[in-house]
């Protein structure tokens, strides 16, 4: 990739300024409509992704058919965990038309080996990826809707209120749920004045009551 093009990425996407020059040269640009796949499970894994627009998901599916999502992006890498893996445990689906920065996953490996810098920079992003799963697993174990959607709105929001930025059927599969479940749950939450919603330029935003956020602490 060229230095300029380089450069203007990192004005929006300040973190890739960390990638040394060999991996930028190796880094191409890839198109993923919406509903298309990057990889299956099973595969061998050739590159690492980074999402620069869109959204990827990577899903696997339940005993019952269900979709349960796994990871969630619309910045930054997805599937870190490829890089040690021979085979790719679940796939990876653009929600969304998504542009992507591929490296070559030899070529990322070296890197690692080589650059000081940017093993520290990829050791901190694994360190804040375990962070968010571990919120996840806790999310995932609680048994009500209730309970997970004020879980998922105090951990991911701030001050206890959330802009979803993404469709409630997607967030419904993210909470492990049914989007009949989540819209259900949502309405009797406001009903019980446990949460509030209100809509700014299309996204929908949710806030926890003050003492109800007092029972999350």
């Amino acid at each position: 990739m060229k230095l300029d093009e380089w450069e203007a990425l990192t004005v929006a996407q300040v973190e890739l300024a960390a990638a040394p020059d060999g991996l930028r040269h190796s880094a191409l640009f890839i198109s993923i409509p919406a509903g298309h796949t990057v990889f299956r499970m099973g595969a061998r894994p050739a590159k690492i992704f980074w999402v620069l627009q869109g959204e990827i998901r990577l899903v696997r599916r339940s005993r019952n058919g269900a979709e349960v999502v796994l990871q969630r992006a619309s910045s930054g890498f997805v599937a870190e965990a490829s890089l040690d893996s021979p085979t790719y445990h679940c796939d990876a689906v653009a929600a969304a038309a998504s542009r992507l920065l591929a490296f070559p996953i030899n070529m990322f490996r070296k890197t690692l080996a080589d650059d000081e810098r940017f093993r520290a920079f990829w050791m901190g992003r694994l360190a804040r990826e375990l962070r968010a799963l571990r919120s996840q697993c806790e999310r995932l174990a609680l048994h009500h809707a209730v309970d997970r959607i004020e879980h998922y709105i105090e951990s991911e929001g701030r001050n206890g209120c959330l802009q979803l930025s993404q469709s409630r059927k997607s967030w419904a599969a993210e909470l492990g749920l049914t989007h009949e479940a989540l819209y259900r749950t949502l309405a009797a939450l406001q009903r019980a004045g446990r949460i509030t919603s209100a809509n700014k330029e299309g996204a929908l935003i949710l806030t926890l009551k003050r003492a109800n956020r007092a029972s999350h602490a």
